[in-house]
């Protein structure tokens, strides 16, 4: 999949998106230890695909109609996780975070027995045989990446030309955690930590969707949406193959707007960076930062302790060769939702950082930065040269 999505046989010429189920539970036992039982069943193959969508499913369906099921309760609340679905808790913390997304894949129900599936917690759809019938129900993650596939397209239609890696970055930006899934993975009587939030995507992905928001963010002037490239490495004599290129990315903040208002406003910053890696056949399933990708690229922006954007370089330089060299990146920007360390996982990276307007107008740059990939340390490959394309939405 990931070979597919990348365009590896065609040199990157015709990229595509692949939108993924995370797989379904479907047993009456995990059904009556939910929510526990969606920790331990993990997502199936190939929903670890890098550049695919994932989508997992939630549930808004909680209404039984049926005379005959008068006596069961749904097993999921609204707007919480469906138990059909499955999730990446138990991964490794060098994989990436799936599923990216969660849309509708229906409920089930249960009474003191056990539990089942019922009609009225599904999803309504056509009838494969219109002759005998011309509708029947579906659910699970299958119905779930029925409805992403759907999003997909009709973002595709309204925006042709954009590329496949802002698409999905659009449908992961455009998601919202709701309250039923905020309530089930983060903590109600302390702040919540960034490992807490990792937990929650883990589990829930971004969230739902929203095509609305997702038409308005890349219509809208206030949302920035750049499809860049970058050149990630070069071979320098007598250095070898070296990190390349850094390309800044001027945000362009209402500033005096923002400082108009009173000082203590609080003020949302979401970045979504989505790209597609080539995958290294010989690596799959390493538990290894860069043996699988072949590039690797981050995010960041500029802080108040970044004086001048000379500053705000030489920051990021200094950040690229400490990862590089396997040590831990501090960028002492606490406000993030996941920070470096959490959220440069897989090839969609996003965060949310909360501040003050103040603190928001000072922001002037963001900064779009390689790290390593197999076409970096495999030299013999001679894929060091090759370009990079990204898709940033701030």
């Amino acid at each position: 999949v990931d070979r597919l999505s990348a365009d590896y046989d065609g040199n990157g010429q015709f990229p595509r998106l692949f939108v993924l189920c995370a797989g379904n539970t479907e047993d009456g036992q995990s059904w009556n230890t939910y929510p526990d039982s969606l920790s331990s069943r993990g997502i199936r193959d190939p929903g670890q695909a890098w550049n695919a969508l994932t989508v997992g499913a939630f549930t808004e369906k909680v209404v039984i109609t049926e005379a005959d099921a008068q006596g069961y309760t749904p097993v999921a609340p609204s707007g919480g996780l469906s138990p059909y679905t499955r999730t990446s808790a138990g991964w490794s913390s060098a994989w990436p975070l799936k599923p990216e997304v969660v849309f509708e894949g229906g409920n089930a129900g249960k009474d003191a027995l056990g539990a089942i599936g019922i009609s009225s917690l599904r999803l309504l759809t056509t009838n494969n045989l219109p002759l005998e019938r011309l509708f029947a129900t579906t659910n699970a993650t299958s119905a779930a990446s029925a409805l992403g596939a759907r999003m997909a397209g009709q973002l595709m239609a309204a925006y042709p030309n954009l590329r496949p890696e802002t698409i999905r970055a659009l449908i992961v930006h455009s998601a919202e955690w709701t309250e039923a899934m905020r309530s089930a993975y983060l903590p109600a009587h302390r702040r919540a930590t960034k490992t807490d939030h990792t937990t929650l995507i883990r589990h829930c992905g971004w969230g739902a969707p929203n095509l609305d928001r997702a038409l308005w963010s890349a219509g809208n002037s206030l949302t920035l949406v750049v499809e860049d490239v970058l050149h990630p490495y070069q071979k320098v004599e007598g250095k070898g193959v070296v990190s390349r290129d850094m390309n800044l990315h001027s945000l362009p903040w209402p500033k005096t707007e923002l400082l108009a208002l009173p000082p203590a406003t609080e003020v949302e910053l979401r970045i979504t960076l989505s790209y597609f890696i080539e995958p290294n056949p010989s690596a799959r399933g390493t538990a290894s930062k860069f043996h699988y990708p072949s590039h690797r690229l981050r995010f960041d922006v500029q802080h108040q302790l970044d004086a001048t954007t000379e500053d705000f370089v030489a920051r990021i330089n200094a950040a690229a060769e400490r990862e590089d060299e396997g040590d831990a990146i501090d960028p002492k920007d606490p406000n993030w939702l996941l920070g470096d360390r959490q959220r440069h996982r897989g090839s969609l990276h996003q965060d949310i950082w909360r501040g003050t307007a103040a603190e928001l107008a000072s922001r002037g740059f963001v900064a779009v930065y390689p790290a390593k990939g197999w076409w970096r340390t495999r030299q013999a490959l001679e894929r060091y040269d090759l370009p990079a394309r990204y898709s940033l939405i701030v």
